[in-house]
């Protein structure tokens, strides 16, 4: 009798852990928008230089590229008063 108790004490266990999981959101394919953020955070691990990074973020997002760079302007000393385009840096 014990024996048959503690089977079907099993089986029922088992059976509600069975129902009480939820199906994984592995099974469902991903959005196009899940899909890019995915790409986006890949691409933000992986250690580029910041020129290399801006032209594959801009293939992924599909933007156009930025330039970026320096001004070509050079230093500045913070102690110096300088005047640029009119006004005091």
């Amino acid at each position: 009798m014990n024996r048959l108790l503690a089977i079907s004490v099993l089986l029922v266990a088992s059976f509600l852990a069975g129902c009480a999981t939820h199906p994984s959101p592995e099974l469902r394919p991903y959005t196009a928008q899940e899909t890019q953020q995915l790409a986006l955070e890949a691409l933000s691990r992986r250690g580029l230089s910041f020129d290399e990074y801006q032209q594959q973020r801009a293939a992924l997002t599909g933007q156009p590229q930025k330039p970026f760079g320096f001004d070509r302007q050079g230093e500045m000393n913070a102690e110096r008063s300088v005047m640029l385009h009119g006004r005091p840096s």
